[in-house]
Order: structure tokens, then C-alpha cells, then sequence
């Protein structure tokens, strides 16, 4: 049972307990670079992906400004294809039409594809709980769910753990006797052995979905395994997870989305396998499910509509942000407390549990900007993040000497000759160990654990060498 429990409230202590762990800090140093060169060579192999983007944009902010019309026609068309669809304000609601649909069913066994939306939900621990035996079949989130651990990213839930930490689960959870699985195949084939009568096994198979398209009535699902196919087709009952941003109007803007989807996410073209799910099988069908429904999350999304945060709604969920921040890179994803880490997981994080609980997150943050100028969706991922340290500072959400040491520099700035002179004293007492010594000891000591200053080796102020500079060039 995966603990996913929120705790992004303490991103400070737990950031500082990530960056301490050797075996975490190994492992993300292997995955960063593969993922920025991938994305970066898969960018240079097409001449118009700004055009890619801008496409994919368009279609998003067109969906958006006419989500009720699409999610209306989306809904008709699979009840035309002979499925339901279920709608769910909550995550508790989403548990609650799943296990009603297992408990009709009489359902012992239930496999699952790759779903954010199920995490969301902490869906594992509501079907392990009414008694129903649920297995995680993409690999990542098959090796976190033997781990008892929440994923660390959002297309990658495994990133954290090295190959030895792998064969050494497997070992312990699996009956392998004296079976080699020194390499990084031994361990797929190992996992693929014990998740194969899984599939057989299943009563019914959940899955995400990629996007929803709306006139055909059809549930979009991208992979590199398989296993999500497997998953939709082999149960008697197929359940799709999904959130109302996801619906698209059609399969032109679906490969628009494509298009930019894969090369952001892991540097490919396009995933291995592409599928699309539209309803229960026809009487003359060799497979399928008997029985298709979708079920559809709010969860604080509708609230985003037509708010400063609207922008996030377009998110596709590539994790190019995540590959390319410092902080996620630093960190992992564990330190974020809940189910979406990095910048992106910054700002949806307090937009669904409450700003009060992530209160840390908004600041977890350097601001370099890099997340916006990866994301596909040029989603202003750092506009967004200052605006939720605004709305921080205005409940009163920051400690109360961050909102102090604010206001002062505020009212410090604004009477100049104060400043310059502070400044001064400032490099003085840079200049002086034992001063400095003095204010990294006993009055900035929070500060000073997680920042350095350089030594100051500079002939004045930044305004004093400004000004001699300036009567040099006059000269």
C-alpha cells in the first residue's frame, strides 16, 4: 500500500533530507542528463517544433474556452458507443463509483495502467482496503508499489530507485531462488514473468487516459510497454480515470498534442504504442471489455476556469519542467509531499489540497525560468508561482519574519540614503570573519544552512563602483 499522503508542508525538511541521501542523489544524477540530451536531439530532428508547439497551444486554449460543449459532446458519444460515463467533483467520489462498479462485478482482482488520476484519488489503498487485490502493471509503478512508495515523477514513478535498489525489492518480495538479475533486462523479464497471469487474472482493468476526443467518444492512452492495452482489453470491465482538461474535439488535435507530447516527455518521436479505446466490444469482436466506463474528476479544476491560474489547465503532463529544474533535480520528487512534484506540481499542488497545506511549495523555486522555456505549453510556470507567493503574503501564510524582513526592505528602498549606507555596512561587515561569523552563528543561522556567501573581495558598493566607473569613461 503506497503511502501517498500530503505532506508538501514540509518541502523544507524533507528537500533537506533528499539532498543527504547518496543513493537518491546517485540515481538523479544518471536520469537528468539522459532525459535534457533526449528531449534536446529530439527537438533538433524537426525544423518547426515552435509551429508543433504553437499548434498544440491553440488547440488547448480553444478547448478551454468551450470545455462544457466538448465535455457535453464527449459524454453523448460514448453512450452512443455503449459505455458511461461517471462524474466525480471529488477524488473520494471517483473511489466510490470505482469500487460501486467492482462490488456489481463481484471483482477479486483489478490491474492497473499508469493513472496520475488514481494517484490523485490514493485509489490503491480505497480497493486494497474494500478487500479487492490490485497490481500496478507499468513497470515503475510496479516496482513503487512493491516498495510501498508514492511515484517521484510523473513519467518516470521509479526514478528514485537505482538497479540494485530494484533486484534487492525483487528479491525480497519475489520467490526468484538463485536467479541472475545483474542487468537492468533480467529485471524486465522478471517483472513481465510475475505480471503476466496478472493480466489473465483480472476482473477488471483501470487505465488513465491521455486525452479524451470528444467526437468519437474515444479515451486516448500513450505507452512504451504495453501494458495499458493488456490492461484495457484482456478484463471483462474497463475503467478509464481521467480529468476534465483532458477532453479534446477531435483526433486532429490530438496528434497536434502528439506531435509535441513524446519529444517533451522522453525524447522520442512518438511512444511505442498509441491507442485508442472507445467502448465495450461488438458482438462479433474476439476481445475487449464487456463492459467500458469513464469517470471524470473535477477535483478543483473548474475552479482554475476563468482564474489567474487557467493556464495550468493546458498542462499535458510531459514532465519536461521537472527534467529541467534545478530543485526537482536536487531533490526528486519525494520532497514535494504529494502526488505532483517540480514546477508544475508547485503550483497545481496548492490549487487542489489548499495553499495553507503547501504553503512551502511556492517557494520551492529558483525562478531561472527554465520550466517555461521547456514547457510545450508555454505555461508560465514562474508567473504563476510569484502569484502564489503573493496570495501567501496577503493570508498571512509566510512566517512572520519573512513578512518582516519584506516589509523592511521595502521601506528601505524607498529612502535611498538609508540603503546606500546600509549597503555599506554590509560589505563591512562581509569583509570582517568575525562579524561574519557572528551572523552566520546567531542571527541568520536558518538562512545560512542552506546558503553560502562568497568572500568579499570588492572595492565598494555595486552604486560606488557604478559611479567611479562612470567618471572614468567621462574622462
Amino acid at each position: 500500500m503506497k503511502n501517498s499522503s500530503h505532506q508538501a508542508l514540509f518541502f523544507k525538511a524533507q528537500s533537506s533530507d533528499a539532498l543527504l541521501d547518496e543513493t537518491l542523489q546517485e540515481a538523479l544524477k544518471k536520469a537528468k542528463g539522459g532525459f535534457i540530451e533526449k528531449r534536446s536531439q529530439a527537438i533538433a530532428d524537426v525544423e518547426s517544433f515552435d509551429s508543433y508547439k504553437q499548434q498544440a497551444q491553440l488547440v488547448k486554449n480553444h478547448t478551454l474556452d468551450h470545455l462544457a460543449y466538448y465535455l457535453t459532446q464527449f459524454e453523448e458519444n460514448v453512450v452512443k458507443n455503449g459505455g458511461h460515463v461517471h462524474w466525480a467533483s471529488t477524488p473520494e467520489q471517483l473511489n466510490n463509483i470505482i469500487l460501486h462498479i467492482c462490488e456489481r462485478r463481484d471483482a477479486k482482482f483489478v490491474t492497473k495502467g499508469k493513472s496520475m488520476i488514481s494517484e490523485e484519488a490514493n485509489l490503491n489503498e480505497a480497493l486494497e482496503a474494500a478487500g479487492i487485490d490490485v497490481t500496478e502493471t507499468d513497470l515503475g509503478e510496479y516496482i513503487i508499489q512493491l516498495a510501498k512508495e508514492p511515484p517521484s515523477h510523473i513519467i518516470v514513478p521509479a526514478i528514485h530507485k537505482t538497479r540494485q535498489q530494484v533486484e534487492a525489492l525483487f528479491r525480497e518480495t519475489h520467490d526468484l531462488g538463485e536467479r541472475d538479475l545483474d542487468k537492468i533486462s533480467a529485471l524486465v523479464d522478471e517483472a513481465r514473468l510475475q505480471l503476466r497471469q496478472k493480466f489473465l487474472d483480472a476482473d477488471v482493468g483501470i487505465t488513465g487516459a491521455n486525452m479524451l476526443i470528444a467526437d468519437t467518444g474515444s479515451a486516448m492512452l500513450v505507452t512504451n510497454e504495453g501494458n495499458g492495452d493488456l490492461t484495457a482489453t484482456l478484463p471483462k470491465v474497463h475503467i478509464v480515470t481521467a480529468s476534465i482538461e483532458k477532453v479534446i474535439p477531435d483526433l486532429e488535435s490530438a496528434s497536434a498534442i502528439l506531435r509535441v507530447l513524446a519529444r517533451s516527455a522522453t525524447g522520442q518521436p512518438i511512444t511505442s504504442y498509441t491507442s485508442l479505446f472507445s467502448g465495450p466490444r461488438d458482438i462479433e469482436d474476439l476481445d475487449g471489455p464487456d463492459e467500458f466506463h469513464v469517470i471524470l474528476l473535477d477535483n478543483q479544476r473548474s475552479q482554475m476556469l476563468g482564474s489567474p491560474f487557467e493556464e495550468m489547465l493546458k498542462c499535458i503532463k510531459c514532465g519536461a519542467c521537472l527534467n529541467h529544474c534545478p530543485v526537482y533535480s536536487a531533490v526528486g520528487g519525494h520532497a514535494y509531499g504529494w502526488v505532483y512534484p517540480g514546477p508544475m506540481g508547485s503550483v497545481l499542488t496548492p490549487l487542489m489540497t489548499g495553499l495553507k497545506q503547501s504553503s512551502d511549495l511556492p517557494n520551492a523555486s529558483t525562478f531561472c525560468g527554465r520550466c517555461e522555456e521547456v514547457c510545450p505549453m508555454g505555461i508560465p510556470l514562474p508567473e504563476l508561482l510569484r502569484q502564489l507567493r503573493n496570495r501567501e503574503h496577503e493570508e498571512h501564510l509566510t512566517p512572520w519574519k519573512t513578512r518582516f524582513s519584506l516589509q523592511s526592505f521595502m521601506w528601505t528602498i524607498q529612502h535611498p540614503r538609508l540603503f546606500h549606507w546600509l549597503t555599506k555596512m554590509t560589505r563591512l561587515i562581509l569583509s570582517n570573519s568575525t562579524l561574519t561569523h557572528f551572523f552566520e552563528k546567531h542571527l541568520f543561522t536558518s538562512w545560512y544552512n542552506s546558503k553560502e556567501l562568497p568572500k568579499n573581495h570588492s572595492k565598494g558598493t555595486f552604486m560606488e563602483q557604478y559611479k567611479q566607473n562612470s567618471k572614468q569613461k567621462k574622462k
